[in-house]
């Protein structure tokens, strides 16, 4: 089997902190989008970051992953297999996965899918395969019911053999789903042996980072640039949203790090919209000419302001 190294599949250190990792991520998983990049082997790469930072962004799953990665360092290169005896906690509270993951993944985090793209197999033999496969959205695409097509394939057994049909469908995404939600549909899955019905198609929710909007729930951050004295004497400036452009005023002396709530701005929920809020973020302009430092200074010399006198205290 071969070991996968998530550090350098979304181009990380292995001492890197969260927000780093969860910067690539985002970064490839635009890039790697199937809607957004239609070269051959896009999807497969996006993929594999999904499970590079499916394991790295939990701190249990992590330090597991760590473990496996300096004993496979110990061991030297080839193929690889986990230590003897060797069982995951899960990370998470014990989650157990069954999404469109790789067989190492499978093999150590103890995975539900494992070859054939994540499909289960049922103990009755008569009742058709499940079949799971994960489903990118952009946050645009959560504001009303949007219709995307998905293509996936079944293993069918035949006469002792397997063989993949491939399947395609227009699925309706209904509008406000969430990140890790899990969608049915049913008798979509492989079909059944005899009379048995149908298995299940389920579709497994995964939001594509948005490079503006964080995600809180229902809820959208947006982190709103303003300059010093903007925050200072207050503004009236264009925050945009995810349908629209709107008009914000910002209060004076106000703070960096001050969120401003806009409601009914976030992602439709089943009995209304969540809220948008802007994050104010005071940002220094380029480097000043010796006209715009003296003013700086006569400001400071006016101000007399020390934002770390309670220090003293």
């Amino acid at each position: 089997m071969e070991f996968k190294d998530y550090y350098q599949i979304l181009g990380v250190q292995p001492d890197a902190e969260q927000k780093d990792i969860k910067t690539a991520y985002r970064k490839l998983a635009r890039k790697y989008h199937p809607d957004m990049n239609p070269e051959k082997g896009a999807e497969d790469k996006f993929k594999e970051v999904a499970e590079a930072y499916e394991v790295l962004k939990d701190a249990a799953r992590r330090a597991e992953y760590d473990e496996l990665r300096q004993y496979r360092s110990r061991a030297g290169s080839g193929g690889f297999e986990p230590p003897p005896g060797w069982q995951s906690s899960g990370g998470a509270g014990g989650r157990h996965f069954e999404g469109d993951f790789s067989d190492f993944f499978n093999s150590i985090f103890g995975g539900g899918g494992g070859g054939a793209g994540g499909f289960r197999q049922q103990q009755s033999g008569m009742r058709g395969q499940d079949a799971e496969i994960e489903m990118p959205v952009f946050l645009e695409e959560t504001l009303s019911d949007a219709s995307k097509r998905v293509e996936y394939g079944i293993p069918v057994y035949e006469n002792g053999q397997v063989r993949e049909i491939r399947k395609s469908l227009s699925v309706k995404i209904p509008a406000g789903v969430v990140d890790g939600e899990r969608i049915r549909l049913k008798g979509q899955g492989g079909p059944g042996m005899g009379d048995g019905p149908s298995g299940d198609l389920y579709l497994h929710i995964r939001l594509v980072p948005h490079p503006m909007f964080d995600v809180e729930g229902h809820n959208l951050v947006v982190t709103v640039p303003v300059a010093p004295w903007e925050a200072a004497l207050g503004a009236k400036i264009t925050v945009p949203t995810l349908s629209d452009k709107i008009h914000l005023t910002v209060a004076p002396n106000s703070q960096s790090g001050q969120r401003l709530r806009i409601k009914g701005k976030g992602l439709p929920t089943k009995t209304g919209n969540g809220d948008l809020f802007a994050l104010l973020k005071v940002v220094m302009p380029p480097a000043a000419n010796a006209e715009v430092k003296a003013l700086w200074q006569a400001l400071s010399d006016k101000a007399s302001f020390d934002p770390r006198a309670q220090w003293s205290n």
